[in-house]
């Protein structure tokens, strides 16, 4: 059974940064997202959780389009995502993402990687995009890495630059698909020290993740998924403390046990 997704009303009061309604996707003959219903507030932060295999990162790929959702509707700051290829671009400009595997330009130094989109895609002048790279990378407590190349970075200073370079479109949302996974256990922190500082600033954040600390430390929200649907959602201290269903009780006891 799905269970459908409410936001606090001081929350909705804010308005509605991402809302989804019954969406479905098949990959061939696998159904991965089963009449899935999320609603997300402006400012609100949301952590998914769940076995591999359950939709999750699905889920939030379905929101900037990486993957394409095959039933229901979903709106983004406003925005349908439908067939309009222009909605598709202005949602792509408000939507930020971070994802496991860096996906840096290799050939392009920090500052090059950073400064790429805003130039391109919002046409900023190179001089401003270069001021507004080096502000992000002080801000991920990495600026003196501006000219070194990700090959010559640390894992987690990539997973940093990589967050510099999605705040340098200025995203309204950020998403992030198992940021620490790919990370060596010592470079973990850094980085989710850096998504705390953000959560902080009130950035509209959907994370998916299995750190179960950052979860309680910054969600507003915890969304359990499993077999393609959302099977209980809530504070963080009513999923850890009172979880309902036995699939989450479950998914807790394995992953607690390892963190």
């Amino acid at each position: 059974m799905t269970i459908a997704t409410t936001v606090a009303p001081a929350a909705r009061q804010q308005g509605v940064a991402v809302s989804m309604q019954k969406i479905n996707k098949w990959y061939g003959a696998m159904h991965v997202l089963r009449d899935v219903n999320l609603e997300v507030a402006t400012g609100e932060r949301v952590v998914v959780c769940g076995p591999s295999g359950s939709g999750k990162s699905t889920l939030i790929r379905c929101i900037n389009q990486l993957e394409e959702h095959h039933e229901g509707q979903i709106v983004v700051d406003g925005i349908s995502l439908d067939s309009d290829a222009k909605n598709l671009d202005a949602v792509r400009c408000e939507v930020g993402m971070v994802f496991q595997s860096f996906n840096l330009f290799p050939h392009l130094t920090v500052l090059e990687n950073c400064t790429l989109a805003p130039m391109l895609v919002r046409h900023v002048p190179r001089r401003e995009a270069e001021s507004l790279a080096r502000s992000y990378l002080e801000r991920v407590r990495i600026p003196d890495q501006a000219s070194k190349y990700p090959g010559q970075l640390s894992g987690g200073q990539q997973q940093r630059v990589a967050i510099a370079r999605a705040l340098c479109m200025k995203p309204k949302i950020m998403l992030f698909d198992e940021p620490t996974s790919a990370l060596d256990p010592e470079m973990v922190k850094e980085v989710l020290d850096t998504m705390v500082s953000l959560a902080k600033d009130g950035m509209t954040m959907i994370c998916v993740t299995h750190e179960m600390g950052f979860a309680r430390e910054v969600a507003d929200r915890v969304v359990f998924m499993d077999r393609g649907e959302i099977v209980e959602s809530g504070s963080p201290d009513e999923m850890f403390s009172t979880p309902k269903s036995d699939r989450l009780r479950t998914f807790l006891g394995q992953v607690l046990r390892n963190q």
